[in-house]
């Protein structure tokens, strides 16, 4: 008999329970333990497949950044379609021991090996080497008034070029990181000009939180005019002022100023503080710091009063809110600092007087040695009536037909060393303090 017969007959022919029973290991167990075996392999497989792809850094597009707590315009959101041309990458070890500091940026590697990704100001983006950064040293201030505790300011060499590094300090609260993210998204947002500072990208994905920014030899405009009151006669100096130079540095923070307009921006802080100077002489706007807390404040007469009254227009001053013709005022004001070398407007005020004295049509008086056609652009850039003042495009043509007739030889020069005690009084400064220095 064979076997199956004999299992049949340990069990009673109506005792289903036994029958499985006795077959459960062949057609139960062992269809079991194959199909897991299964499983488990094909399991294996997808991990070995998909693993190595984790591991590496993601980048995505700079519109992750969005914080709830964020109102983004919908200039600014318009202005997304610019972020393609930036770089970012992930935060470098090497900026760990740093104390930190404050500017726009996302590390890359080397420039020459790396193609252009997206900035990434919420995730990570390209690995990053040690020596990404190198010479790193504090960046000294030049202008002794209230600086940002929040941030720190390096100076370093990223691959073949200069940059600055603002890094946020790790003491800074949770206010403080929202303000200096929500500030590189905004300048990221700008997009890219030929007389706007190149934002390298924006460290975001861990501490320290870091922007960088090209250097700009010069610094800023307002140390430059400055340094042009020197005696440098005898001597190839780059500290030399022209009116020909004037025309043609105002041309250039026009058109940035014209770009920032296009985009239903206002800037809100003009002035030869906020213009930064490059190794060939070349002008670029800078000091949005102003821009971005007007798209965060609801507000605009609190955001006005912080800044520096004397070079505000008199509806600011009023508080009726600032416009695109107020940049155009404080455009006039900035051509005056040029053309003085660096003096204070309305030095023989106090800033409190500044807004009667103007109702009584009084005005900027005429720089020494200012031409016919640079005196009437200031004239028109410090017309009372917004609607009398040029446009920014209208601007540029006058610059451009300024700089073509002007004189490009005659150095300017200045009676005498600018006085930093006497200069801080004259400028109106007080509590609100929105140096731009790099």
């Amino acid at each position: 008999m064979s076997s199956n017969s004999t299992e049949d007959d340990l069990c009673a022919p109506d005792d289903t329970l036994c029958r499985v029973r006795e077959h459960q290991q062949a057609v139960i167990i062992v269809p079991t333990l194959l199909l897991f075996g299964s499983l488990v392999t094909i399991l294996a497989l997808i991990l070995l497949r998909y693993c190595p792809e984790r591991t590496r850094p993601r980048v995505t597009a700079r519109q992750s950044y969005n914080p709830s707590s964020h109102r983004h315009t919908q200039r600014h959101r318009h202005s997304h379609s610019h972020s393609r041309h930036l770089q970012g990458i992930d935060a470098p070890p090497g900026l760990n021991p740093l104390e930190h500091e404050e500017l726009p940026m996302s590390v890359q590697q080397v420039q020459q090996n790396v193609k252009p990704i997206p900035v990434a100001l919420h995730q990570t983006s390209t690995e990053r080497h040690l020596e990404a950064f190198s010479q790193v040293t504090a960046l000294p201030v030049s202008f002794p008034i209230k600086p940002n505790n929040a941030v720190s300011l390096y100076r370093a060499r990223m691959g073949s070029r200069d940059v600055v590094l603002s890094v946020l300090k790790e003491t800074a609260n949770s206010s403080e990181k929202q303000h200096f993210l929500g500030f590189a998204s905004f300048v990221s947002g700008l997009g890219p000009h030929p007389f706007i500072p190149t934002l390298m990208g924006v460290i975001s994905v861990q501490p320290p939180f870091t922007m960088v920014v090209e250097e700009l030899q010069h610094r800023d405009l307002l140390g430059f005019l400055w340094k042009c009151r020197q005696d440098n006669s005898g001597l190839e100096s780059p500290y030399e002022m022209t009116e020909q130079r004037i025309f043609t540095m105002a041309r250039q923070v026009a058109s940035a100023l014209n770009y920032l307009h296009s985009q239903s921006c206002i800037h809100g802080n003009m002035g030869a503080r906020s213009i930064l100077v490059s190794s060939n002489l070349t002008a670029k706007l800078w000091g949005f710091g102003t821009a971005y807390r007007r798209t965060q404040n609801n507000s605009s007469g609190e955001v006005e009063v912080m800044e520096l009254k004397k070079w505000q227009a008199p509806e600011v001053l009023a508080r009726r809110g600032a416009t695109q013709s107020s940049d155009v005022w404080s455009f006039g004001i900035l051509l005056y600092e040029m053309a003085t070398l660096g003096d204070a407007p309305f030095s023989e005020l106090m800033a409190t007087e500044l807004l009667q004295h103007l109702q009584r049509g009084k005005h900027l008086r005429r720089p020494a040695a200012c031409s016919n056609s640079l005196h009437a652009i200031i004239r028109s850039c410090c017309q009372w009536n917004p609607q009398q003042r040029p446009s920014t495009s209208g601007l540029i043509g006058q610059l451009q037909a300024g700089e073509n007739s002007a004189n490009g030889r005659t150095v300017l020069r200045a009676p005498e060393p600018i006085n930093i005690e006497r200069y801080i009084r004259e400028a109106g400064y007080g509590e609100g303090y929105n140096y731009a220095v790099l």
